[in-house]
């Protein structure tokens, strides 16, 4: 398997495969929230916090379910059947949201979700595997870094698709096309298959290791009892059944990790105490970042200066970024700030709804004539501003590290999970800042101050995000690589419906900087976290790797 290079043969394909899984990803969640909370062109029509709550609820059940997935590969199936049963499932429920109905609605977001669960963590892992060839050792980081990258392409791309096919067609040929880039992922992971057959190798078990059927009977079992509990509990603990449902269904899996830690050999004890520690302090990082869909998203549509120059108008709508709002007076009826009653076709109300309509912080002077049409830049293109800071900052974080390698001054891989959380708390201050200018929304800001937030998170993201990655590949038991990588990934999940929970609290707060320094603190937090932890992580690292 050796060569030349400096990374395996099997990276390009794996890249692509993951880029255009994560097209069909992001295209969906680009356009999901705002779906969900249209009540003009075929949306559902729901409330801003509901949606919020359904949002962070399926964001966390895809990063969920890879700890089943993650399990199924290392002990039964292998990693490229894995990869295809999970691609194969997201691609039909990208395809089924197309599909109007709230039945179908459900099914289609059940597929994804446990398609996920066989895809992300086995694909990570077979990446990982493909670094252990002695000679890629050394550029492991390096590939997650350029894996990471194609992870981005796909997310940049898919919103001028999204953008394109739900204003000229509809909601459904949009999520339409998502399927057919996961398809497209799936057929380009097949060509290469040949590149990465020697890298998925199921591993041997140890005798402190559960079977299959007993984690599935002690952990899976409980945590689907405990969640059907949790919905079904009289009022809510946490806010929402949905929200319920998931802590107390996660619980029992969150102590299937504990108890791997107890169980182990003391040759395991070590790495996995420092993954666990690490996968506690990260969920903070995804309560924040995960916002993107929906506090930021909120921001963008309701917030944001929006309008385009005449002068682009033409090349914009002809690609598909324009969203077209016509000024009226009559279709809404204000109840306040934040609800209006929408009318039926007889002028009576249909139901009061969350709406972000785009005109109701402009001063009267600004309002356009009644019945006029103004072009804005589409919303969901905004989602697309991380990604293209992903794809332009990682050769340029990827050549920082290398030039401080070779200066020996390159921080630890905890450390660049430290400097992660702390320029993502800086990021918040940025939109502290965008808040004051606009007068606590009584005017909307440019998007310049949402483009710089999204610049300053992408940088703390580069140094977090796929050293997590690295190090699980790096740490974690050869036997219990893709479990453990299930494990980040329920790390990442947990913080997922965190941010959820944290975004539904967006109208409770009066002054939207409270809400911004709240996430400032809360990640400040995390930082002195992994902070006080350095040293400790760091010398299980220089031992594991010696």
């Amino acid at each position: 398997m050796s060569n030349n290079s400096k990374h395996p043969k099997g990276l390009p394909f794996l890249f692509f495969t993951e880029m255009w899984e994560r097209f069909g990803y992001y295209l969906m969640l680009g356009i999901f929230f705002l779906y969900m909370t249209d009540a003009e062109k075929g949306g559902l029509g729901l409330e801003k916090k509901e949606a919020s709550d359904i949002f962070g609820t399926y964001i966390a059940l895809v990063f969920i379910t890879p700890f089943i997935g993650g399990l199924l590969a290392d002990r039964v199936l292998g990693y490229r059947v894995s990869i295809s049963i999970g691609g194969v499932l997201m691609g039909l429920g990208y395809m089924l949201l197309a599909i109007p109905g709230e039945t179908t609605f459900f099914i289609s977001l059940a597929l994804m979700i446990i398609g996920n669960g066989f895809f992300k963590p086995n694909i990570s892992t077979l990446l990982g595997n493909l670094y252990n060839e002695p000679q890629y050792k050394a550029n492991k980081d390096a590939g997650y870094n350029i894996f990471y990258m194609g992870i981005n392409i796909g997310a940049f791309i898919c919103n001028f698709f999204a953008a394109y096919l739900r204003n000229h067609f509809g909601w459904g040929y949009a999520f339409f096309a998502a399927g057919v880039g996961m398809f497209v992922g799936i057929a380009i992971f097949w060509i290469g298959s040949k590149h990465y057959s020697y890298a998925d190798v199921r591993k041997p078990t140890k005798p402190e290791d559960m079977s299959v059927g007993r984690i599935l009977g002690i952990v899976l079992l409980p945590a689907i009892i405990a969640g059907i509990l949790g919905w079904y509990i009289p009022s809510n603990i946490f806010g929402s059944d949905s929200t319920d449902a998931f802590i107390f269904g996660a619980l029992p899996i969150v102590i299937f990790y504990i108890s791997l830690l107890v169980r182990s050999s003391e040759e395991d004890r070590k790495p996995l105490s420092a993954l666990l520690a690490i996968m506690g302090v990260v969920v903070i990082f995804w309560a924040i970042f995960k916002q993107n869909g929906t506090a930021l998203t909120t921001w963008a549509e309701s917030y944001t200066n929006r309008e385009l120059p005449a002068s682009v108008v033409p090349t914009t709508k002809a690609l598909g970024m324009v969203q077209e709002v016509t000024y009226s007076k009559d279709s809404v009826i204000a109840v306040d700030e934040q609800f209006r009653i929408m009318k039926g076709a007889d002028g009576k109300p249909l139901k009061v709804i969350d709406y972000p309509h785009y005109f109701k912080n402009m001063p009267a002077a600004q309002l356009p004539a009644e019945g006029q049409t103004v072009k804005l830049i589409s919303t969901e293109l905004f989602q697309s501003v991380n990604p293209f800071f992903v794809v332009i900052l990682t050769p340029v974080v990827v050549a920082f590290f290398a030039w401080a390698r070779r200066k020996k001054i390159e921080p630890s891989t905890p450390g660049k999970i430290f400097w992660g959380l702390l320029i993502t708390a800086i990021s918040t201050t940025v939109m502290i800042a965008a808040v004051m200018v606009g007068q606590n929304g009584t005017e909307k800001v440019s998007a310049w101050w949402l483009i710089g937030t999204y610049g300053v998170i992408t940088v703390g993201e580069l140094c977090l995000s796929p050293m997590g990655l690295s190090l699980v590949s790096k740490l974690a038991p050869p036997r219990l690589t893709a479990l453990m990588m299930g494990g980040w990934m329920l790390s990442t999940s947990i913080g997922n419906k965190l941010s959820g929970v944290l975004a539904s609290l967006w109208d409770g707060y009066e002054n939207k900087q409270h809400f911004f320094m709240v996430n400032c603190l809360i990640v400040l937090v995390a930082a002195l976290a992994i902070f006080m932890m350095l040293k400790w992580l760091s010398k299980i690292i220089d031992e594991h790797s010696a």
